[in-house]
């Protein structure tokens, strides 16, 4: 059997144990149909003559079912490990050739008419890749011709791969890809193909080595033995007896070894647990001893430090010492250099306030002197404006002239153009000339006027002009004195320059002294930093103390963990031991309902072993996985076992 397969190991010796119950009362069926007189023979002959197809059926179907149950039967008796030589299971191939090539159609071809199994078999590989291993290795046998001998080896090797009741049940569930191969009313699409298919699950339970390439499969015979089972009521009772201890203890020995098995791998993953912890427990030993070696350097170095911090401290007391003299002296030569500097500035001082009065005198004459021209210069823009008004207005006068012309010139025209108004029209003009001679009369006078302001303009120009020059002349005797005063200003600044350069010197001297003062706090105030620098470090260092107590209690905890996951782990397998021995595996013949919802088992509801109380339940009552402390992996329980551990998983949990 194959691993994967362990869990169904007790399900299938049932449903063998079943197809062994059904095949015995089909075959003692069969025997009373043989010994009933010819009056049943003639009605059976009647009803194959009505329909032959139907009674081809079920002789096959029970050929089926008695050829399944001597293969069982003595695959169990003679240890359930078959090869090609053995009878019955040369007889059953047999019997599922006949089976397959009922109702098969007949397809024309080049050569003529083909009857083959092969075709639908064949179609196993489309509906199943798992198929196909099959397949492509029946293609590659060297000694099979024929489709015949293909379709045989392909039988042999699904029944070793013990797949074939999974492959023949794909296939008659696609009626539409059948009906190209068979008949409607051939074996593999009525309701005996189904029945044939359920029965061969039974097969599963046998251990087939067969040698393919070493048969003649293409020239074999296919020729039922009936005389295989023909046997006596006694050895019947006999057999059916030994074959139900045998089934029961087989279900035992595979109930116990699948025991065995989760009891192993539950052993084994607790042992790889405490491998892992004990791992875990020497990594931490090494990281305990790791963290201990760099206390033990950090403490060295804070000796260094310390060291270091006593001679950087000295060294400053002694530069700072130094420092303090040397500043002491530049002090006093300071002191005693910036008196006569300050006697020298207040002598500069005094002779730049008088200095900076009579500048001061000579500014206040020439703000006199600017404010008295622009006077003048706002008496000639005052003139000015005067006399563009007045030119303004004359040309206002020449345009009402202008105009009064051209209306004279249109009263003209109309005077010609109109003889019947002249007479208005002459009133009209004297008035106009009287008009005109009085403006006219006005235009003299202005004209007059513009004369005398052109006359007071003249004069006052060459007013300006006079005081222009007397101005010019008193601007250029201040500008010489001016001069003469820059020159004095200039020499005092030059003065002035020299001290200043000397105080520059003396204050470059005095920041270089500040600069060396400020260099000697930065000092100290890194021996501060150091001081500082030591404590966190003493810090540190007791932190590093405290986490390894931490870890060494850690450790120690550890340890007692280890201990009591041991004394679990010798819980267990007392637990399992207990288990193993006092846990009953309910017989498959001892039950014939489900214990929960007490429906009766058959073909399509079938008996399943609870793995925690051991009874039987139907699939809807024990449709539950859970993993139980014989197994770490889930295995099937009812649900009564189900609602029960989930309320001690809950209640341990809190």
């Amino acid at each position: 059997m194959r691993a994967g397969d362990g869990r169904w190991q007790a399900p299938i010796f049932a449903l063998a144990r079943k197809a062994s119950e059904t095949f015995s009362g089909s075959s003692s069926h069969v025997l009373a149909k043989v010994a009933e007189p010819t009056s049943f023979v003639n009605e059976w002959s009647a009803q194959a003559l009505r329909d032959p197809m139907s009674m081809e059926r079920t002789n096959l179907l029970n050929m089926a079912k008695l050829s399944i149950k001597g293969l069982i039967e003595s695959a169990l008796s003679f240890g359930r490990t078959l090869d090609s030589d053995y009878p019955p299971l040369q007889q059953f191939f047999v019997v599922m050739e006949h089976c397959l090539k009922h109702g098969l159609r007949v397809k024309k071809s080049f050569l003529g008419y083909n009857k083959s199994l092969w075709g639908p078999l064949e179609m196993v590989e489309k509906l199943c890749p798992e198929a196909g291993e099959i397949a492509a290795s029946v293609r590659d046998l060297p000694g099979l011709k024929t489709p015949l001998g293909r379709a045989r080896a392909w039988l042999r090797l699904a029944l070793m791969q013990k797949r074939l009741a999974d492959y023949l049940r794909l296939l008659i569930t696609r009626k539409d890809l059948l009906s190209d191969f068979y008949e409607n009313s051939a074996v593999m699409v009525e309701e005996e193909g189904a029945v044939i298919v359920g029965l061969l699950v039974g097969l599963n339970v046998i251990d087939a080595n067969l040698c393919v390439k070493g048969e003649d499969l293409d020239t074999q015979v296919g020729v039922i033995d009936f005389s295989m089972y023909l046997k006596n009521d006694i050895d019947d009772y006999r057999s059916e007896e030994r074959n139900g201890q045998i089934a029961a203890i087989l279900d035992q020995k595979n109930y116990v070894e699948e025991l065995n098995r989760q009891l192993n791998s539950s052993v084994h993953g607790l042992q790889g647990r405490v491998d892992n912890l004990e791992k875990s427990n020497s990594k931490l030993i090494e990281e305990l001893a790791i963290a201990k070696n760099n206390i033990i350097k950090l403490q060295e170095e804070n000796h260094q430090l310390r060291n270091e911090n006593t001679i950087i401290l000295m060294k400053a007391q002694q530069q700072l010492v130094v420092t303090q003299v040397d500043v002491d002296v530049e002090l006093d030569t300071f002191k005693k250099s910036r008196q006569g500097l300050d006697e020298m500035y207040n002598e500069a001082r005094r002779q730049l306030r008088e200095e900076c009065q009579l500048r001061q005198d000579v500014e206040n004459e020439l703000v006199v002197q600017v404010s008295m021209k622009q006077e003048m210069d706002l008496a000639m823009k005052l003139l000015e404006k005067d006399i563009h008004e007045k030119q303004d207005t004359l040309i206002g006068l020449r345009h009402q002239l202008d105009e009064v012309k051209a209306i004279n010139v249109e009263m003209y025209s109309k005077m010609q153009t109109s003889d019947d108004g002249m007479k208005q029209k002459n009133d009209m003009i004297t008035r106009l000339e009287e008009k005109t001679n009085q403006i006219t009369a006005t235009m003299k006078l202005l004209e007059q006027r513009l004369q005398e302001v052109d006359r007071d303009r003249w004069t006052a120009e060459d007013g300006a002009r006079k005081f222009k020059q007397d101005f010019v002349n008193k601007a250029d005797s201040l500008q010489k004195q001016v001069a003469q005063r820059e020159k004095q200003r200039l020499q005092l600044e030059t003065d002035l320059k020299i001290e200043k350069e000397w105080q520059q010197t003396l204050q470059n001297n005095l920041e270089k002294e500040r600069d060396i003062v400020a260099q000697l706090s930065a000092e100290a105030q890194q021996i501060n930093g150091l001081k500082k620098e030591f404590h966190r470090l003493q810090d540190e260092n007791s932190q590093l103390t405290g986490v390894c107590d931490e870890q060494e209690q850690a450790l120690e905890e550890l340890g007692c963990k280890l201990s009591e996951s041991k004394l679990k782990i010798e819980d267990i397998k007392e637990a399992n031991k207990a288990l193993q021995g006092g846990q009953i595996w309910l017989k498959d013949k001892d039950s014939n309902i489900c214990k929960l919802c007490e429906k009766e088992f058959s073909i399509s509801r079938r008996k399943h072993h609870c793995r925690n109380c051991g009874e039987i339940f139907c699939n809807a009552c024990s449709d539950n996985e859970l993993p139980l402390p014989a197994s770490p992996k889930p295995v099937r329980v009812c649900d009564t076992c189900h609602a029960l551990l989930l309320q001690r998983c809950s209640s341990n949990a809190t």
